[in-house]
C-alpha cells in the first residue's frame, strides 16, 4: 500500500480511529444550521514538561471547557465542567513544571472603555481572571484579574500580566506585584534553572530585554538602545540570551510601499552583557520583519544553533543558523509557507505544518534543524495542524480534519500511523458527516492578471441553474482550506458555506490577495485595503467566474463575509450592484479614512483622500442591490460606528437594507447562540432575496 492510501485508510476507516459517530439522525433530506454546527472546537493544545500529559480547549455550543488527557492511554477527559453559553472565553492554557496544575484565563480583554466582554449581558458583569485547575481532581482556584499566565519555577504560584506589569499569587486576595518597573512588562520567561526571569519592557518608540533575580531582588538590561528589542531567548545552560532588535528606522509608508522594518538576531552572555549580532536581515521589504510567526520568531535549538523566521525567500520559512554566526540554513526551501511549530524534548527536529505540496490544506512535516531534506508525515485530502510532540518525542498529537470531518484531538506515533482520537464520542451522533460536500479547487485570474484560489461547494444534485454566493474570509491574513479550518470564525463560516450548498446556492470561498498561504508578495499585495483596495477586483473575478459558468443564475449572485470579508461585501455591493444581486455584510469597515483620520504612520492628507476613494462609502451612490448588516455594538476590532454611518447612507440613497444588531456581543460573537442567530438571518435573507 502507498503512502498516501495508507494515510488515507489511517484517516477515513472508523473502525481503526473508534471514535466517528455518523449523522444516523440527520434529516432524510438534509441537515439543519444546529447540526452542522454542533461539532466541539479544539484549541490550545499543550503538552506538560514531562510530556506525560496533553491538555486542551474544547468549545462544545459556546460551554467552553479545558480537557485532559495522561499517558499510557491518553484518553480525554473535561477537567472543568462550566455548562453556561456565556460568551466567556477560556485562552493561554499552561501546566506547571510538574503538571500537577493548569493555569488558565477566563473571560476576554477590555476594551478601550476598560469594559471586559459580557455578551450575555450578566447583571453581574464579567471579568477577565487567572484561574489554576488541579489536574487530578479538578479542583479551581481564582489566582486574580489579568491575562498570559505563567507558573512559577516550581510549586503552584502563578505569575500572570495585570495592569502592564507581573503579579503573583496562589490563591484569592494573595496576588501582589512581582516588581516594579517602568514601561508596560510582557514575553517573561524563566532560565532553564529558575533562578532568573527575562522580560521585555516596552517603552514606546523603544524596548528592553530585562533581566529580574527574585534572590538579589534585582533588575538589569542587556544591551540597551534605541531601538525595540524583544522574544528573548534562554540558551540550554542559561548562560547567554538571543533576542530579536527591530531597528528604528524612517518611516516609508505610502501607496505603493510597505513600512520597511530591517531587523537581527543578537546572542548576549546574561553575566557579562558582552555578546554580539550574529544575524542582520536585508533591507528590501521582503527582507523586512514579520509577525505572523509569533513564538516561533526565534527559538534555541541543539548544536548551539538558532532557528529563527524570516520571510527573504518570498515565502514564509524557518532557517538554522550556529549561536556563534554564519550562513542561515534554509530548513524548509520551496514554495509554501510555515505555521504552526512543536520542538522535540532534545531540540534536535521539529514538527511544523505546511501547505507544501498541497497549497490549500495543511500537512504535518518533520524537520532536522541542522538542515536536510523535511519528512513528509501526512498528506492526502486531509488537514493536520497544531502538533505537540509527547512521550519524549515518540509520539504526536494534532488536530485532524477533512472535507466532512471537523478538526478533532489525536495521538499517533511519530511516524503518523494508527492514529487514535483523544476525545472518543466527543462527535455528537448527528453530525452530518456523510451529507457534507467535498469542496472543490477552482483557479481563476484577476483582471491584472493575479492567479486567485477558490473552493467551490456545489451539491451533487444542484439545479441547472443555481443561484451562487461568493464568500469572502476576514483578516485579511487568512486562507480558507479544502476542509474544515482551525480557528474557530472560520470553522463557522465553513459550517455555513456548507449548509448553504445544501440549500441549492452554488458557494465559491475565494482567497485573494492579502491573505497568506502563497507568499509574501501575495500577502503584501500593492494598493490592497486603504491603498488602492486592489484586492477587491480578485472579488470581482470571481463573480465573474461565476456567471461564466453554465449551472448559475448570472442574475442572483450573492456575496457575504465577516470583518474584512464584510469590507469585501460592501465594496461588491457598491461598485458592482449590477453582478452582485445581494449581500450579507458581518461587522464590515465602511469607510477607512475614518481609521487612518486617528493619526499615525502613513495618515496624511493624500492618504486619507485615497484611503476613502478605497472605501464602500465612496461608491454608495450606485449601490443599489439590497443588503442585510449585522454588528455587535461591543466590537473591539471594526468600530459599530462603521455600519451606523453606511446605514444612514444607504437610508438617504433610498437602498434596501435589512439590519441584525446584537448587544453587547464582540467582533468575533463569543456565543454560540449569537452564530446560530447570524447564520440563520443570512441564510433565510439570501433564500429571500436569490430565490
Amino acid at each position: 500500500m502507498n503512502r498516501r492510501l495508507l494515510l488515507l485508510a489511517l484517516f477515513i476507516i472508523a473502525p481503526t480511529l473508534g471514535a466517528w459517530r455518523f449523522g444516523v439522525n440527520a434529516n432524510a433530506d438534509g441537515f439543519t444550521l444546529e447540526q452542522v454546527m454542533s461539532s466541539p472546537f479544539p484549541s490550545d493544545m499543550i503538552a506538560s514538561p514531562r510530556g506525560d500529559k496533553l491538555a486542551w480547549v474544547f468549545d462544545s455550543l459556546g460551554r467552553r471547557n479545558i480537557w485532559i488527557a495522561e499517558a499510557p492511554e491518553f484518553k480525554g477527559h473535561s477537567l472543568t465542567h462550566y455548562e453556561r453559553d456565556d460568551g466567556q472565553d477560556i485562552t493561554e492554557p499552561v501546566f506547571s513544571s510538574d503538571g500537577a496544575y493548569i493555569a488558565f484565563v477566563r473571560g476576554g480583554p477590555p476594551n478601550s472603555a476598560g469594559e471586559i466582554p459580557n455578551p450575555s449581558s450578566d447583571v453581574k458583569g464579567a471579568k477577565q481572571e487567572v484561574w489554576r485547575v488541579d489536574t487530578k481532581s479538578g479542583a479551581l482556584v481564582k489566582i486574580g484579574e489579568g491575562a498570559a499566565p505563567l507558573f512559577a519555577p516550581s510549586g503552584s504560584a502563578v505569575i500572570y500580566h495585570h495592569e502592564d506589569h507581573l503579579w503573583i499569587g496562589s490563591g484569592p486576595g494573595e496576588a501582589a506585584k512581582l516588581f516594579e518597573v517602568r514601561g508596560e512588562v510582557g514575553e517573561a520567561v524563566w532560565s532553564p534553572d529558575g533562578q532568573k526571569l527575562a522580560f521585555v519592557s516596552t517603552r514606546g518608540d523603544h524596548s528592553f530585554i530585562g533581566i529580574y533575580e527574585p534572590k538579589s531582588s534585582s533588575i538589569r538590561f542587556l544591551q540597551s538602545s534605541i531601538d525595540r528589542d524583544i522574544t528573548p531567548r534562554w540558551s540550554p545552560d542559561g548562560t547567554r540570551i538571543a533576542f530579536i532588535r527591530l531597528f528604528n528606522v524612517t518611516d516609508t509608508y505610502s501607496a505603493d510601499t510597505e513600512r520597511i522594518m530591517p531587523w537581527s538576531i543578537r546572542v548576549v552572555n546574561v553575566t557579562t552583557d558582552s555578546g554580539k549580532e550574529i544575524w542582520r536581515s536585508g533591507k528590501t521589504a521582503v527582507d523586512s520583519f514579520s509577525s505572523i510567526f509569533g513564538d516561533n520568531a526565534i527559538q534555541w535549538a541543539a548544536g548551539d544553533r538558532i532557528v529563527f523566521g524570516s520571510e527573504k525567500s518570498g515565502w514564509a520559512h524557518l532557517y538554522s543558523i550556529s549561536a556563534s554566526g554564519g550562513d542561515a540554513i534554509d530548513l524548509v526551501p520551496g514554495n509554501h509557507e510555515i505555521e504552526d511549530v512543536s520542538w522535540s524534548p532534545d531540540k534536535s527536529f521539529l514538527i511544523v505544518s505546511s501547505n507544501a505540496s498541497d497549497i490549500d490544506r495543511r500537512h504535518l512535516w518533520k524537520v532536522n534543524v541542522a538542515g536536510g531534506a523535511p519528512q513528509v508525515l501526512t498528506e492526502g485530502p486531509s488537514i493536520e495542524v497544531h502538533p505537540v510532540l509527547v512521550d519524549g518525542g515518540k509520539r504526536i498529537a494534532f488536530f485532524h480534519g477533512t472535507s466532512n470531518y471537523p478538526l478533532l484531538p489525536y495521538i499517533a506515533p511519530l511516524e503518523v500511523r494508527g492514529a487514535k482520537m483523544l476525545a472518543a464520542g466527543a462527535l455528537p451522533s448527528d453530525f452530518p458527516v456523510d451529507k457534507l460536500i467535498e469542496p472543490e479547487q477552482v483557479i481563476f485570474k484577476a483582471a491584472d492578471g493575479v492567479e486567485i484560489h477558490g473552493q467551490l461547494f456545489k451539491a451533487k444534485d444542484a439545479s441547472v441553474k443555481s443561484p451562487a454566493i461568493v464568500f469572502m474570509h476576514g483578516g485579511p491574513i487568512r486562507q480558507m482550506l479544502l476542509g474544515w479550518h482551525s480557528l474557530y470564525y472560520y470553522h463557522n463560516s465553513y459550517a455555513l458555506n456548507q449548509y448553504l450548498a445544501s440549500h441549492g446556492f452554488i458557494v465559491l470561498s475565494v482567497n485573494y490577495r492579502a491573505g497568506v498561504g502563497y507568499g509574501r508578495a501575495f500577502r503584501e499585495a500593492k494598493r490592497r485595503g486603504a491603498r488602492g483596495a486592489s484586492e477587491y477586483q480578485d472579488v470581482l473575478a470571481g463573480g465573474m467566474y461565476l456567471r461564466s459558468r453554465d449551472d448559475i443564475d448570472a442574475k442572483k449572485i450573492g456575496l457575504w463575509g465577516g470583518s474584512y470579508g464584510g469590507f469585501l461585501t460592501a465594496m461588491g455591493l457598491a461598485r458592482n450592484s449590477e453582478v452582485f444581486a445581494a449581500g450579507v455584510d458581518i461587522h464590515g469597515v465602511h469607510d477607512w479614512s475614518v481609521r487612518l483620520g486617528r493619526g499615525g504612520p502613513g495618515s496624511g492628507p493624500d492618504m486619507i483622500k485615497l484611503a476613502r476613494e478605497s472605501s464602500p462609502i465612496a461608491s454608495v451612490d450606485k449601490w443599489k442591490s439590497p443588503v442585510l448588516l449585522i454588528h455587535g455594538d461591543d466590537d473591539r476590532n471594526v468600530a459599530f460606528n462603521q455600519t451606523v454611518d453606511l446605514a444612514r447612507k444607504l437610508r438617504d440613497q433610498g437602498v434596501d437594507f435589512e439590519q441584525l444588531i446584537i448587544p453587547d456581543e464582540v467582533h468575533d460573537l463569543l456565543r454560540h447562540e449569537s452564530w446560530l442567530r447570524v447564520y440563520h438571518a443570512a441564510a433565510d435573507f439570501f433564500e429571500r432575496r436569490l430565490k
